[in-house]
Formats: C-alpha cells, structure tokens, sequence
C-alpha cells in the first residue's frame, strides 16, 4: 500500500486539546503519528485532501507545512524501531506497529480497567475495531471461553494475530467491514462486544451489537466525547440497551450498556 506523510505542526496549550486533534486525524483516515509526520494511504490523501487541509486550517495553532509520497522503502520498519514493545498490567505485551491501540491512551486504558475488574470466565467475547488487539488479549487473560475480533485494515488484523501468539492467547481476528462475523458452527451471540471507536461507526453499528448480544450481555463503548453521550445513549435505549456505567479520563468517555433479560 503507498502512503503520503504530511508533515504537520502543532501548538498546543492543553494536551486534551492534542488528544481530540489526533482523534480527529484518525477519524480523517490517518493510521500512524509520529512527531510533526502524519502518515495516510496514498488513496486516502487523494480523496480528502481538501478536507484535511481544511480541518487543519480551522484549527487554531496547527499548520501543514508539506507533504509528499513516501519512498518505496520500509518506512514502516523504521517507526517500528522507535517503538518498542509496551509492557502493560498483567504481564501482557504489546506490539503497536501502526495499529491504534498500544494500551496507554485513555479510551483504551478506561476499557482495559473495566475488563480487569470483569468476571469473564466461560464468556463469549466480541471486540469490534480491534487494532492491535489488546482488548480482544486482556479479554482472553481475564478467562473469557471464546474471543472473536474484527478490524477493517488488514495491517491490524496481522497486528493483533502478531500480539495474541506473543502473549500467548488464542483469538479469532477476522478482517471484515460487518462489525460481526460469526464462525462457523459458532453462536453469533456474545455476553461482551468492546467497541473503541468513533461514535459515528458506534451509532452507525448500534443495531447489530444489540441483535448479536445475548439475553444480560454488555455493550461496552469507547472512543468519544461528553457532547456525544447523549446520542449514544437514545440509540442504545432504542435498541434496548440501558446504560449501567460511564467512565470519564480526562475529555474522553466509556459507557457500559446491558441488555436486559426478556
């Protein structure tokens, strides 16, 4: 796959306000930050490039200040050797490559809190987006029968592959645009769907995670702002899913969903 690295500069004078830029910029279809250097599939550059430049402009103290298509080397082997492996709480170990999701940002860190307190044993288990895996991994290590995990890129699903074999869980990551894909001779009902993304794949998603949860299960959501709770909260009603728990660090929210036992 070609990619273009955009070369932005930034000034920020509060780190949340970073934080909802780079949201912004992965929302925008930016997968890897490193520094002032953005990196973008080619494809993706040429489509949105207006509205990136856009994004950028109306937004107060950052500048793009060039871009140009990467070389044909491995430029992606060198981000890998500025970022090491992530050691995280129970022993498990993360290889970020350029999936989202090495553990420490808060939308992933308030998820991985709240599954470490979960009983998980014998559960079925579906993380929708899962980047490098990291959920779908501390969901198996906290005891869970079965996960089952899907991302839309494929450089993520070999990420997550790469993770789980690492800290030695066994997981099923599926490549797929369908937020559920069940397995052959599998049940399509899970006790726990993760979802850290953003809340416009979440609402557009909402009915789907409610059809495949069973009877008692939790939607857990993360990966959006206050100003979005709302919204994400009528959905789930509409579906049936009553809110249990909501989680904040710093401008970043999680909801914990049921679905109640007809």
């Amino acid at each position: 796959m070609r990619y273009h690295v955009v070369h932005i500069k930034t000034r920020f004078a509060e780190d949340w306000q970073r934080d909802i830029f780079e949201q912004q910029l992965f929302d925008a279809g930016f997968d890897t930050l490193d520094g002032e250097d953005a990196y973008i599939p080619s494809s993706e550059w040429e489509s949105h490039r207006n509205e990136i430049e856009t994004l950028c402009a109306s937004t107060e103290g950052v500048e793009i200040t060039g871009a140009e298509a990467c070389p044909d080397e491995n430029w992606n082997a060198a981000w890998e050797a500025e970022h090491p492996i992530q050691e995280l709480p129970m022993g498990i170990r993360i290889i970020p490559h350029c999936a989202f999701g090495a553990g420490h940002h808060e939308t992933t860190s308030m998820m991985i809190d709240a599954l470490m307190k979960a009983d998980l044993r014998g559960k079925n288990v579906f993380d929708h987006g899962t980047g490098t895996g990291v959920l779908a991994i501390f969901a198996k290590r906290m005891g869970a029968a079965r996960v089952v995990a899907i991302d839309i890129d494929e450089k993520s699903v070999a990420n997550a592959t790469e993770n789980a074999r690492l800290n030695g869980e066994e997981i099923t990551v599926l490549q797929g645009e369908a937020p559920l894909i069940p397995e052959k001779g599998q049940t399509d009902h899970y006790d726990l769907i993760v979802a850290n993304i953003h809340r416009n794949i979440l609402l557009a998603h909402m009915q789907q995670y409610a059809a495949h949860l069973a009877n008692g299960g939790e939607l857990w959501l993360s990966g959006f702002y206050e100003t979005d709770c709302k919204a994400l909260q009528a959905a789930a009603e509409e579906q049936g899913l009553h809110l249990i728990a909501k989680h904040e660090a710093n401008e970043w929210r999680m909801m914990q969903l049921r679905k109640e036992i007809s």
